[in-house]
């Protein structure tokens, strides 16, 4: 008996390695095994048939037909092979986007949290943009860059910075620790890649940190990266007018990294973090999209209705998609009194049935 207990597993293993085999010889035969008959039977028909050796006008005229017939039948078989080969490669970069640019809960420590992101490249669901929003012990931090670049080649960047900084944001006391670990992961990934592919790489990342704390009290670093818009009301203003520090890449960062504070969201207030493909913008005339004007009208909405407003505006202004990666992050303060901060995501949802963040 436990002979044939153990037996029935690897029965089990080489029935399925048998089924892989034999779907993968019938893609094969598809593949290659219908054009190759559709062009013997043309070949055939040319050769043998006595129709096809006559030059009147009704064996051209069916000569032609059958032709037709064959290319046709070449032409759908082509496309819906690359039709095929399209969906697979959508469904990987789907997968790959859900992996990097997880979809944040509705709720995080008391925040109301929206995130999208829009890709430069037609079809493409990845670009080079990067968010990330975590409650820990020390308030909710939170994450915004802009890899050089967008599309597939950004993916790595994107995904050793995101990676740095979701391990860091509960180890690290203070911004300054997230940032230099970020600084560290990113110029690790560059060597490695260099070494790899055995050529310089020279990128750059901008970074903006955010830590909001149980009583709303707002702590920024920003290299590089545009500052967030406050909505108060009807009011729209910048976070900061400080000039940021350089990017991640180019220059080593200062000794001094004391997070600066920016007074407090307090609730009611709405923070919306964008990169700046956003304001880069431009319509047909070369005029750059006005992002705080469309905040300004969409204020009142619901951080959901917020990111609508901006990505259908955009849409509008563009005629289509921008020719930048365009990423928002709206974070809405709902506390009315100062919250506990544990894991990411353990904050208790607005709804019973709360939907993911969108990738557009």
């Amino acid at each position: 008996m436990k002979c044939l207990r153990a037996a029935v597993p690897r029965v089990g293993r080489a029935v399925r390695l048998a089924v892989r085999r034999g779907h993968r010889k019938s893609r094969r035969v598809l593949t290659f095994g219908l054009p190759t008959v559709w062009g013997a039977a043309a070949i055939t028909y040319k050769l043998t048939c006595p129709l096809a050796q006559q030059n009147g006008l009704g064996a051209r005229v069916a000569s032609s037909a059958v032709f037709f017939a064959v290319g046709t039948g070449l032409i759908v078989h082509v496309r819906r092979a690359l039709l095929r080969e399209l969906r697979q490669a959508r469904q990987v970069a789907g997968a790959a986007q859900r992996a990097l640019l997880r979809p944040l809960p509705p709720r995080i420590g008391g925040l109301t949290v929206a995130a999208a992101q829009m890709s430069a490249d037609r079809g493409a669901t990845i670009g080079g943009d990067l968010y990330e929003a975590v409650a820990t012990e020390h308030g909710v931090r939170v994450v915004m860059g802009d890899v050089r670049g967008h599309g597939l080649a950004a993916i790595g960047t994107a995904a050793a910075v995101l990676g740095s900084f979701r391990e860091a944001v509960h180890d690290e006391p203070d911004l300054a620790g997230v940032l230099r670990r970020l600084d560290r992961a990113f110029a690790r990934h560059l060597r490695e890649r260099a070494e790899r592919d055995g050529t310089a790489a020279e990128e750059f990342v901008t970074v903006l940190l955010l830590e909001i704390g149980g009583d709303g009290g707002l702590r920024a670093l920003n290299c590089g990266h545009p500052w967030p818009y406050l909505l108060s009301g009807s009011r729209v203003e910048s976070l900061s007018s400080a000039d940021p520090l350089p990017p991640l890449g180019p220059f080593p960062l200062p000794r001094d990294l004391s997070g600066l504070h920016r007074g407090h969201l307090l609730p009611d207030e709405t923070l919306v973090l964008h990169t700046d493909g956003a304001e880069d913008a431009r319509d047909a005339h070369g005029r750059f999209f006005s992002l705080p004007e469309v905040l300004r009208e969409a204020s009142r909405n619901a951080p959901n209705g917020v990111l609508g407003a901006v990505f259908d505006s955009l849409r509008n202004h563009t005629g289509g998609t921008p020719t930048d990666d365009v990423a928002l992050l709206v974070l809405r303060n709902e506390r009315q009194h100062p919250s506990t901060s544990g894991a990411r995501g353990t904050a208790p949802p607005a709804t019973m049935h709360p939907q993911p963040t969108t990738h557009l």
